[in-house]
Protein backbone atom coordinates (compact mmCIF):
# COMPACT_ATOMS: atom_id res chain seq x y z
CA UNK A 1 0.00 0.00 0.00
CA UNK A 2 1.40 3.34 -0.97
CA UNK A 3 2.07 5.44 2.06
CA UNK A 4 -0.05 8.47 0.97
CA UNK A 5 1.87 11.50 3.09
CA UNK A 6 5.45 11.24 4.19
CA UNK A 7 6.36 11.73 7.24
CA UNK A 8 8.65 13.86 9.35
CA UNK A 9 9.85 12.91 12.56
CA UNK A 10 13.07 14.09 15.21
CA UNK A 11 12.34 11.62 18.43
CA UNK A 12 15.34 12.83 19.65
CA UNK A 13 17.83 12.52 16.40
CA UNK A 14 19.63 15.71 15.07
CA UNK A 15 18.32 15.18 11.30
CA UNK A 16 14.92 15.19 10.40
CA UNK A 17 13.48 11.89 8.91
CA UNK A 18 11.48 12.03 5.96
CA UNK A 19 10.13 8.47 4.88
CA UNK A 20 9.47 8.12 0.81
CA UNK A 21 8.85 4.89 1.51
CA UNK A 22 5.83 3.31 -0.63
CA UNK A 23 5.17 6.58 -2.19
CA UNK A 24 4.76 7.14 -5.68
CA UNK A 25 4.51 10.59 -5.27
CA UNK A 26 7.22 13.12 -7.01
CA UNK A 27 9.82 14.15 -4.01
CA UNK A 28 10.55 17.54 -5.55
CA UNK A 29 8.60 20.04 -2.99
CA UNK A 30 9.25 17.03 0.14
CA UNK A 31 12.78 17.29 -0.12
CA UNK A 32 14.70 19.92 3.41
CA UNK A 33 15.47 22.76 1.36
CA UNK A 34 16.43 26.41 2.95
CA UNK A 35 14.09 28.93 2.25
CA UNK A 36 15.95 31.75 0.76
CA UNK A 37 13.80 34.84 -1.01
CA UNK A 38 15.98 36.69 -2.84
CA UNK A 39 13.31 38.73 -4.05
CA UNK A 40 13.02 40.19 -0.92
CA UNK A 41 17.08 40.76 0.05
CA UNK A 42 16.53 42.47 -4.08
CA UNK A 43 14.31 44.92 -2.55
CA UNK A 44 16.16 45.39 0.50
CA UNK A 45 19.91 46.09 -0.76
CA UNK A 46 19.21 47.58 -4.14
CA UNK A 47 19.45 51.44 -2.48
CA UNK A 48 23.09 50.45 -1.65
CA UNK A 49 23.50 48.86 -4.86
CA UNK A 50 22.27 52.24 -6.28
CA UNK A 51 24.44 54.43 -4.21
CA UNK A 52 27.62 52.77 -5.16
CA UNK A 53 26.71 53.21 -8.90
CA UNK A 54 25.69 56.96 -7.88
CA UNK A 55 28.77 57.72 -5.55
CA UNK A 56 31.32 55.29 -5.87
CA UNK A 57 33.75 55.21 -2.88
CA UNK A 58 31.61 57.11 -0.72
CA UNK A 59 28.90 54.62 -0.67
CA UNK A 60 31.42 51.90 -0.53
CA UNK A 61 33.14 53.44 2.53
CA UNK A 62 29.97 54.47 4.36
CA UNK A 63 28.42 50.81 3.91
CA UNK A 64 31.71 48.60 4.77
CA UNK A 65 31.82 51.00 8.17
CA UNK A 66 28.30 49.64 8.88
CA UNK A 67 28.43 45.99 7.46
CA UNK A 68 32.60 45.25 8.57
CA UNK A 69 33.45 47.62 11.05
CA UNK A 70 35.99 49.29 8.77
CA UNK A 71 37.21 52.60 8.09
CA UNK A 72 38.01 52.51 4.38
CA UNK A 73 41.03 54.76 3.50
CA UNK A 74 41.21 53.26 -0.14
CA UNK A 75 39.76 50.93 -2.33
CA UNK A 76 42.81 49.11 -3.77
CA UNK A 77 44.84 46.69 -1.66
CA UNK A 78 48.88 47.93 -2.63
CA UNK A 79 51.04 45.70 -3.92
CA UNK A 80 53.54 45.05 -1.17
CA UNK A 81 50.64 44.38 1.12
CA UNK A 82 49.84 41.48 -1.28
CA UNK A 83 53.30 40.63 -1.54
CA UNK A 84 53.84 40.87 2.29
CA UNK A 85 51.38 38.23 2.70
CA UNK A 86 53.02 35.59 0.90
CA UNK A 87 56.18 36.08 2.73
CA UNK A 88 54.61 35.24 6.00
CA UNK A 89 52.25 32.48 4.82
CA UNK A 90 52.69 29.63 7.12
CA UNK A 91 55.12 26.89 4.98
CA UNK A 92 52.36 24.51 5.66
CA UNK A 93 49.93 26.79 4.03
CA UNK A 94 52.24 27.59 1.25
CA UNK A 95 52.89 23.97 0.26
CA UNK A 96 49.05 23.03 0.47
CA UNK A 97 48.17 26.03 -1.79
CA UNK A 98 50.83 25.41 -4.65
CA UNK A 99 49.56 21.83 -4.64
CA UNK A 100 46.12 23.05 -4.82
CA UNK A 101 47.04 25.49 -8.15
CA UNK A 102 48.80 22.96 -9.50
CA UNK A 103 46.19 20.32 -9.37
CA UNK A 104 43.38 23.09 -10.45
CA UNK A 105 45.81 24.26 -13.35
CA UNK A 106 45.82 20.25 -14.78
CA UNK A 107 42.26 19.86 -14.28
CA UNK A 108 41.36 23.22 -15.98
CA UNK A 109 43.46 23.29 -19.13
CA UNK A 110 42.30 20.02 -19.94
CA UNK A 111 38.26 22.53 -20.64
CA UNK A 112 40.15 24.82 -22.89
CA UNK A 113 38.43 24.45 -26.52
CA UNK A 114 39.39 25.27 -29.46
CA UNK A 115 38.16 27.40 -32.71
CA UNK A 116 36.49 24.79 -34.91
CA UNK A 117 35.66 25.41 -38.64
CA UNK A 118 32.98 23.69 -40.69
CA UNK A 119 32.07 23.45 -44.21
CA UNK A 120 28.54 23.81 -44.67
CA UNK A 121 29.17 23.92 -48.55
CA UNK A 122 31.71 24.58 -50.99
CA UNK A 123 32.72 27.90 -50.29
CA UNK A 124 30.45 28.47 -47.37
CA UNK A 125 32.21 27.89 -43.74
CA UNK A 126 30.85 28.86 -39.88
CA UNK A 127 33.98 28.68 -37.58
CA UNK A 128 33.29 28.99 -34.24
CA UNK A 129 35.85 30.93 -32.09
CA UNK A 130 36.16 31.11 -28.10
CA UNK A 131 36.93 34.58 -27.07
CA UNK A 132 37.99 35.36 -23.55
CA UNK A 133 36.09 38.11 -22.08
CA UNK A 134 37.67 40.95 -21.20
CA UNK A 135 37.72 41.64 -17.54
CA UNK A 136 36.25 39.67 -14.66
CA UNK A 137 35.78 40.18 -10.97
CA UNK A 138 36.67 37.75 -8.29
CA UNK A 139 34.18 37.59 -5.12
CA UNK A 140 36.28 35.79 -2.41
CA UNK A 141 34.28 35.38 0.64
CA UNK A 142 35.07 36.35 4.20
CA UNK A 143 32.36 35.86 6.80
CA UNK A 144 32.34 33.46 9.36
CA UNK A 145 35.36 31.86 7.52
CA UNK A 146 38.12 32.78 5.13
CA UNK A 147 38.54 30.80 1.73
CA UNK A 148 41.70 31.32 -0.08
CA UNK A 149 41.22 28.27 -1.72
CA UNK A 150 38.31 29.91 -3.27
CA UNK A 151 40.90 32.55 -4.66
CA UNK A 152 42.60 29.56 -6.91
CA UNK A 153 39.36 27.98 -7.75
CA UNK A 154 38.07 31.62 -9.44
CA UNK A 155 41.32 32.40 -10.71
CA UNK A 156 42.59 29.56 -11.97
CA UNK A 157 39.83 28.75 -15.13
CA UNK A 158 39.77 32.70 -15.99
CA UNK A 159 43.49 32.18 -16.20
CA UNK A 160 43.24 29.43 -18.50
CA UNK A 161 40.85 30.99 -20.34
CA UNK A 162 43.09 33.53 -21.32
CA UNK A 163 41.48 36.28 -19.20
CA UNK A 164 43.25 39.54 -19.32
CA UNK A 165 42.13 41.39 -16.56
CA UNK A 166 42.26 39.61 -13.43
CA UNK A 167 40.19 41.68 -10.24
CA UNK A 168 39.67 40.00 -6.65
CA UNK A 169 37.46 41.49 -3.90
CA UNK A 170 37.08 40.60 -0.35
CA UNK A 171 35.84 41.82 2.47
CA UNK A 172 38.30 43.70 5.01
CA UNK A 173 39.35 42.39 8.19
CA UNK A 174 39.34 44.39 11.51
CA UNK A 175 41.69 41.97 12.64
CA UNK A 176 44.16 42.54 9.37
CA UNK A 177 44.33 46.32 9.53
CA UNK A 178 41.22 46.76 7.47
CA UNK A 179 43.13 44.74 4.78
CA UNK A 180 41.44 41.28 3.37
CA UNK A 181 42.62 38.11 5.27
CA UNK A 182 46.29 37.49 5.02
CA UNK A 183 46.06 34.25 3.63
CA UNK A 184 43.13 35.75 0.79
CA UNK A 185 46.15 38.02 -0.50
CA UNK A 186 48.76 35.98 -0.12
CA UNK A 187 46.87 33.18 -2.64
CA UNK A 188 46.98 36.09 -4.98
CA UNK A 189 50.29 36.12 -4.77
CA UNK A 190 51.18 32.79 -5.53
CA UNK A 191 48.48 33.32 -7.95
CA UNK A 192 50.16 36.32 -9.56
CA UNK A 193 46.92 38.66 -8.93
CA UNK A 194 47.88 42.26 -8.35
CA UNK A 195 44.68 44.18 -8.30
CA UNK A 196 42.76 43.40 -5.14
CA UNK A 197 40.18 45.64 -3.21
CA UNK A 198 39.43 45.53 0.40
CA UNK A 199 35.41 45.42 -0.25
CA UNK A 200 33.09 42.95 0.83
CA UNK A 201 29.29 42.53 0.20
CA UNK A 202 26.56 43.78 -1.89
CA UNK A 203 28.65 46.95 -2.25
CA UNK A 204 31.65 45.10 -3.98
CA UNK A 205 29.51 43.76 -6.54
CA UNK A 206 27.98 46.77 -6.95
CA UNK A 207 31.29 48.35 -7.47
CA UNK A 208 32.39 45.83 -9.82
CA UNK A 209 29.58 45.81 -11.83
CA UNK A 210 29.01 49.39 -12.10
CA UNK A 211 33.08 50.41 -11.56
CA UNK A 212 33.93 53.12 -8.64
CA UNK A 213 36.29 56.00 -8.46
CA UNK A 214 38.70 56.05 -5.19
CA UNK A 215 40.76 58.03 -3.55
CA UNK A 216 42.92 58.52 -6.59
CA UNK A 217 43.24 57.19 -10.28
CA UNK A 218 45.62 54.49 -8.92
CA UNK A 219 42.59 53.57 -6.25
CA UNK A 220 39.80 53.21 -8.76
CA UNK A 221 37.98 50.31 -9.94
CA UNK A 222 36.82 49.89 -13.26
CA UNK A 223 33.56 48.25 -14.27
CA UNK A 224 34.30 43.98 -15.17
CA UNK A 225 32.56 42.00 -17.68
CA UNK A 226 31.48 39.04 -15.75
CA UNK A 227 30.82 38.27 -11.96
CA UNK A 228 31.60 35.19 -9.97
CA UNK A 229 32.30 33.40 -6.62
CA UNK A 230 30.06 32.41 -4.17
CA UNK A 231 28.54 34.86 -1.36
CA UNK A 232 25.53 35.49 1.21
CA UNK A 233 22.34 36.23 0.45
CA UNK A 234 22.79 39.76 -0.09
CA UNK A 235 25.92 39.03 -2.78
CA UNK A 236 23.20 36.56 -4.23
CA UNK A 237 21.31 39.98 -4.30
CA UNK A 238 23.36 42.30 -5.84
CA UNK A 239 24.46 39.79 -8.45
CA UNK A 240 20.64 39.41 -9.64
CA UNK A 241 20.45 43.26 -9.90
CA UNK A 242 23.36 43.41 -11.98
CA UNK A 243 22.60 40.99 -14.48
CA UNK A 244 22.27 41.17 -17.91
CA UNK A 245 24.59 44.48 -17.45
CA UNK A 246 27.46 41.91 -16.51
CA UNK A 247 27.73 38.14 -16.60
CA UNK A 248 27.68 36.07 -13.28
CA UNK A 249 28.28 32.78 -12.49
CA UNK A 250 25.23 31.29 -10.64
CA UNK A 251 22.92 32.46 -7.72
CA UNK A 252 24.90 30.99 -5.30
CA UNK A 253 23.04 30.29 -2.35
CA UNK A 254 23.85 28.07 1.23
CA UNK A 255 26.44 25.22 0.71
CA UNK A 256 24.94 21.68 0.36
CA UNK A 257 26.07 18.19 0.77
CA UNK A 258 23.44 14.87 -0.78
CA UNK A 259 24.85 11.95 0.20
CA UNK A 260 23.17 8.51 -1.31
CA UNK A 261 23.93 5.43 0.59
CA UNK A 262 23.09 2.34 1.29
CA UNK A 263 24.36 -0.57 4.29
CA UNK A 264 27.64 -0.77 2.86
CA UNK A 265 28.57 3.10 3.94
CA UNK A 266 30.64 3.64 6.96
CA UNK A 267 28.59 5.76 9.04
CA UNK A 268 31.38 7.44 10.59
CA UNK A 269 32.58 8.78 7.24
CA UNK A 270 28.86 9.42 6.39
CA UNK A 271 28.43 11.53 9.34
CA UNK A 272 31.95 13.26 9.54
CA UNK A 273 30.58 14.71 5.79
CA UNK A 274 27.48 15.89 6.71
CA UNK A 275 29.31 17.89 9.48
CA UNK A 276 32.14 18.98 7.28
CA UNK A 277 29.43 20.89 4.82
CA UNK A 278 27.05 22.28 8.26
CA UNK A 279 30.24 23.64 9.82
CA UNK A 280 30.14 26.04 7.14
CA UNK A 281 27.22 27.85 7.60
CA UNK A 282 23.90 27.58 10.11
CA UNK A 283 21.74 27.11 6.92
CA UNK A 284 23.92 25.06 5.13
CA UNK A 285 22.58 21.60 3.74
CA UNK A 286 23.08 17.92 4.93
CA UNK A 287 20.88 15.31 3.40
CA UNK A 288 21.18 11.96 3.29
CA UNK A 289 19.42 9.37 1.09
CA UNK A 290 19.39 5.63 1.93
CA UNK A 291 17.23 2.70 1.69
CA UNK A 292 18.75 1.88 5.20
CA UNK A 293 17.10 2.42 8.37
CA UNK A 294 19.72 0.75 10.00
CA UNK A 295 22.57 2.98 8.27
CA UNK A 296 20.16 5.67 9.12
CA UNK A 297 20.36 5.49 13.02
CA UNK A 298 24.13 4.69 13.03
CA UNK A 299 25.07 7.59 11.40
CA UNK A 300 22.58 9.62 14.55
CA UNK A 301 24.54 7.95 16.57
CA UNK A 302 27.79 9.22 14.85
CA UNK A 303 26.39 12.61 14.32
CA UNK A 304 25.70 12.82 18.54
CA UNK A 305 29.99 11.61 19.15
CA UNK A 306 31.37 13.20 16.24
CA UNK A 307 29.11 16.99 17.22
CA UNK A 308 30.84 17.14 20.34
CA UNK A 309 34.31 16.88 18.91
CA UNK A 310 34.32 19.63 16.48
CA UNK A 311 35.03 22.92 16.77
CA UNK A 312 32.24 24.71 15.37
CA UNK A 313 29.48 22.55 17.69
CA UNK A 314 26.44 25.09 17.70
CA UNK A 315 26.99 26.24 14.02
CA UNK A 316 27.34 22.69 12.75
CA UNK A 317 24.24 21.83 15.02
CA UNK A 318 21.82 24.42 14.01
CA UNK A 319 22.70 23.34 10.56
CA UNK A 320 21.79 20.07 11.00
CA UNK A 321 18.63 20.43 13.15
CA UNK A 322 17.08 23.08 10.64
CA UNK A 323 14.73 22.35 7.95
CA UNK A 324 17.23 22.37 5.00
CA UNK A 325 18.89 19.10 6.46
CA UNK A 326 17.69 15.39 6.56
CA UNK A 327 17.70 11.84 6.20
CA UNK A 328 15.25 10.30 3.53
CA UNK A 329 14.33 7.31 3.43
CA UNK A 330 13.63 5.27 0.33
CA UNK A 331 12.67 1.50 -0.80
CA UNK A 332 15.63 1.31 -2.64
CA UNK A 333 19.01 2.84 -4.77
CA UNK A 334 16.71 3.04 -7.96
CA UNK A 335 13.98 5.88 -6.05
CA UNK A 336 17.03 7.33 -4.16
CA UNK A 337 18.56 8.34 -7.09
CA UNK A 338 15.45 9.56 -8.39
CA UNK A 339 15.47 11.35 -5.26
CA UNK A 340 18.84 13.13 -5.47
CA UNK A 341 18.48 13.74 -9.24
CA UNK A 342 15.46 16.19 -8.00
CA UNK A 343 17.65 17.15 -5.24
CA UNK A 344 20.18 18.29 -7.00
CA UNK A 345 23.19 18.93 -4.73
CA UNK A 346 25.72 20.98 -4.75
CA UNK A 347 27.56 18.23 -3.48
CA UNK A 348 26.63 14.86 -3.78
CA UNK A 349 28.33 11.30 -2.52
CA UNK A 350 27.74 7.93 -4.05
CA UNK A 351 28.49 5.93 -0.88
CA UNK A 352 27.20 2.38 -2.08
CA UNK A 353 28.08 -0.78 -3.20
CA UNK A 354 29.12 -0.35 -7.17
CA UNK A 355 29.53 3.19 -6.78
CA UNK A 356 30.64 4.09 -9.87
CA UNK A 357 27.83 2.96 -11.54
CA UNK A 358 24.93 4.68 -9.78
CA UNK A 359 27.14 8.19 -10.15
CA UNK A 360 27.62 7.95 -14.05
CA UNK A 361 23.73 7.47 -13.69
CA UNK A 362 22.59 10.93 -11.90
CA UNK A 363 21.98 13.65 -14.38
CA UNK A 364 21.83 16.92 -11.85
CA UNK A 365 24.48 17.20 -9.09
CA UNK A 366 27.28 20.19 -9.35
CA UNK A 367 29.60 17.88 -8.90
CA UNK A 368 29.90 13.84 -7.94
CA UNK A 369 31.93 12.00 -5.43
CA UNK A 370 32.78 8.44 -6.06
CA UNK A 371 33.22 5.89 -3.56
CA UNK A 372 34.28 6.00 0.11
CA UNK A 373 37.57 7.68 -0.56
CA UNK A 374 36.37 10.47 -2.11
CA UNK A 375 34.77 13.11 0.50
CA UNK A 376 33.20 16.47 -0.73
CA UNK A 377 36.58 17.82 1.24
CA UNK A 378 38.49 16.64 -0.89
CA UNK A 379 36.96 18.63 -3.95
CA UNK A 380 37.00 21.84 -1.75
CA UNK A 381 40.36 21.81 -1.84
CA UNK A 382 42.96 19.26 -3.74
CA UNK A 383 40.80 17.10 -5.98
CA UNK A 384 41.81 19.37 -9.13
CA UNK A 385 37.87 20.11 -9.43
CA UNK A 386 36.33 23.53 -8.58
CA UNK A 387 34.40 24.14 -5.44
CA UNK A 388 31.94 26.98 -7.22
CA UNK A 389 29.00 24.84 -7.93
CA UNK A 390 25.52 25.55 -8.37
CA UNK A 391 23.07 25.13 -5.15
CA UNK A 392 19.57 25.57 -4.24
CA UNK A 393 18.66 23.08 -7.41
CA UNK A 394 20.22 25.07 -9.70
CA UNK A 395 22.58 21.96 -10.95
CA UNK A 396 19.34 21.00 -12.43
CA UNK A 397 20.05 23.46 -15.26
CA UNK A 398 23.63 25.19 -14.40
CA UNK A 399 27.16 24.23 -14.03
CA UNK A 400 30.20 24.51 -12.09
CA UNK A 401 32.81 27.06 -12.79
CA UNK A 402 35.06 26.46 -15.34
CA UNK A 403 37.39 27.90 -18.34
CA UNK A 404 33.84 27.69 -20.09
CA UNK A 405 32.52 29.86 -17.99
CA UNK A 406 34.81 32.92 -19.18
CA UNK A 407 34.79 32.18 -22.56
CA UNK A 408 32.11 33.37 -25.57
CA UNK A 409 31.66 31.03 -28.92
CA UNK A 410 31.34 33.60 -32.08
CA UNK A 411 30.42 32.60 -35.47
CA UNK A 412 32.52 33.66 -37.77
CA UNK A 413 30.58 33.05 -41.42
CA UNK A 414 32.51 33.11 -44.75
CA UNK A 415 30.71 32.32 -47.89
CA UNK A 416 31.43 32.87 -51.70
CA UNK A 417 29.24 34.58 -54.01
CA UNK A 418 28.85 30.92 -55.21
CA UNK A 419 27.67 30.10 -52.45
CA UNK A 420 25.56 32.76 -51.40
CA UNK A 421 23.96 32.44 -54.82
CA UNK A 422 23.18 28.84 -54.15
CA UNK A 423 21.35 29.06 -51.16
CA UNK A 424 19.71 32.59 -52.02
CA UNK A 425 16.43 31.50 -53.24
CA UNK A 426 15.84 29.71 -49.48
CA UNK A 427 16.55 33.00 -47.90
CA UNK A 428 14.20 35.09 -49.63
CA UNK A 429 11.41 32.67 -49.35
CA UNK A 430 11.96 32.35 -45.95
CA UNK A 431 12.00 36.21 -45.25
CA UNK A 432 8.67 36.60 -47.23
CA UNK A 433 7.44 33.82 -44.97
CA UNK A 434 8.19 35.86 -42.10
CA UNK A 435 6.99 39.19 -43.92
CA UNK A 436 10.15 40.33 -43.52
CA UNK A 437 11.15 41.16 -47.33
CA UNK A 438 14.01 43.59 -46.63
CA UNK A 439 16.08 40.36 -45.40
CA UNK A 440 15.31 38.74 -48.52
CA UNK A 441 16.18 41.76 -50.79
CA UNK A 442 19.44 42.18 -49.25
CA UNK A 443 20.18 39.17 -50.88
CA UNK A 444 18.74 39.60 -54.08
CA UNK A 445 20.29 43.13 -54.45
CA UNK A 446 23.79 41.45 -55.25
CA UNK A 447 22.74 39.65 -58.23
CA UNK A 448 20.65 41.91 -59.71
Amino acid sequence: MENPLPWRLRLGHVLNRIDLRGSRRDPRGLLPRAQLDVSVAVERIRPLVEAVHEHGFSAIREATEKFDGVTLERLRVPAEAIAAAADVLEPEVRAALLEVIKRARKVHADQRRTDTTTQVVDGGTVTERWVPVRRVGLYVPGGLAVYPSTVVMNVVPAQEAGVEGLVVTSPPQIANNGLPDSRVLAACALLGVTEVYAVGGAQAIAMLGYGADGVDEADRCEPVDVITGPGNIWVTAAKRILQGRVGIDAEAGPTEIAILADETADPRHVAADLISQAEHDPLAASVLVTDSPALADAVEAELEIQIKTTKHDQRVRTALTGEQSGVVLVDDLEQGLRVVDEYAAEHLEIQTRDAREWAMRVRNAGAIFVGAWAPVSLGDYAAGSNHVLPTGGCARHSSGLSVQSFLRGIHVVEYTEEALRDVAGHVVALANAEDLPAHGDAVKVRFS
